[in-house]
C-alpha cells in the first residue's frame, strides 16, 4: 500500500506548525485558514481536531509554558524555587514572545499553565509562605517575567548617534550602542531585577508569617 505524500495531520503537527507561523509573524498572521495553507490542508480538516481558533491558541500556549522547569521547589527552599522557576519561565517566553500578549491572559483551563502555577503556589506555601501571600508574591514573578520577555529595553533605542543630541539628553551619550549589546543588557537586567526581587521577600518573609506559625524557641 502506497504511504500518503504528505504526513498525517495531527494536533502535535497542527499546534508545532500554528507555534512557527506565530513566531514568523506574529498572533494576527494565525487564521484557521492560514494554517491549513501551511499545513496543506482544507480548512475543515482542522476541525477535526479542534473546534475553534482559540483552542489552538490555548494548545499552543499550553506547549510554550510546558517548557517551564519547576523543579527547583523540590528541594523546599522557596528561594532556590523563585529563581530557578523565573530564569525557566524567561527562557520559555523569550523564545517565543509573540505568544506571550495571549499567555498574559492566565492559564485558564491549559493543563501546562496549571501544572506550573499549581508547582510554584504550592512550593511557596510549603516553605511557610501564607498562601494569600504566595499568591501575590507568584503574581508577582509572572508580572516581572512577562513583561522582561515581551520588550527588549537594548532594542528600544536606535543605534544612531545623532538621535541623541548632548543639548537635549546630556546622559545618554552611550544609548546608540545598547542595541549592540541587546543580550548583555535585557539578560542583566532580568537578573538584577530578579534577584532584588528574592532579596527584598527574603527581608518580608518573617514579618508575613503569621506568630502562630513559627516556630517555637526550645
Amino acid at each position: 500500500m502506497a504511504r500518503p505524500r504528505k504526513p498525517l495531520l495531527s494536533r502535535e503537527r497542527i499546534v508545532a506548525t500554528a507555534l512557527e507561523l506565530i513566531d514568523a509573524e506574529g498572533l494576527p498572521a494565525l487564521s484557521t485558514r492560514r494554517l491549513a495553507a501551511e499545513l496543506g490542508v482544507s480548512g475543515p480538516s482542522l476541525y477535526n481536531h479542534f473546534t475553534t481558533k482559540d483552542e489552538i491558541l490555548d494548545a499552543v500556549a499550553d506547549t510554550v509554558i510546558a517548557e517551564v522547569d519547576v523543579a527547583a521547589f523540590e528541594g523546599g527552599d522557596w528561594r532556590t524555587g523563585l529563581l530557578g522557576w523565573a530564569r525557566s519561565y524567561r527562557a520559555a517566553l523569550a523564545a517565543h514572545p509573540h505568544v506571550v500578549p495571549y499567555l498574559a491572559q492566565g492559564p485558564g483551563r491549559r493543563p501546562a499553565g496549571l501544572k506550573m502555577a499549581d508547582a510554584a503556589f504550592g512550593g511557596m506555601v510549603e516553605a511557610g509562605w501564607p498562601p494569600s501571600q504566595a499568591t501575590r508574591v507568584c503574581a508577582m514573578v509572572r508580572y516581572f517575567v512577562a513583561g522582561s520577555a515581551l520588550g527588549s529595553f537594548a532594542r528600544g533605542f536606535v543605534d544612531d548617534p545623532g538621535a541623541y543630541d548632548p543639548a537635549d539628553y546630556p546622559h545618554l551619550g552611550q544609548a546608540h550602542l545598547l542595541s549592540e549589546h541587546q543580550r548583555q543588557v535585557d539578560e542583566g537586567a532580568f537578573e538584577t531585577g530578579l534577584q532584588a526581587l528574592v532579596d527584598g521577600l527574603a527581608l518580608r518573609h518573617p514579618e508575613l508569617i503569621p506568630p502562630t506559625d513559627r516556630a517555637r524557641p526550645l
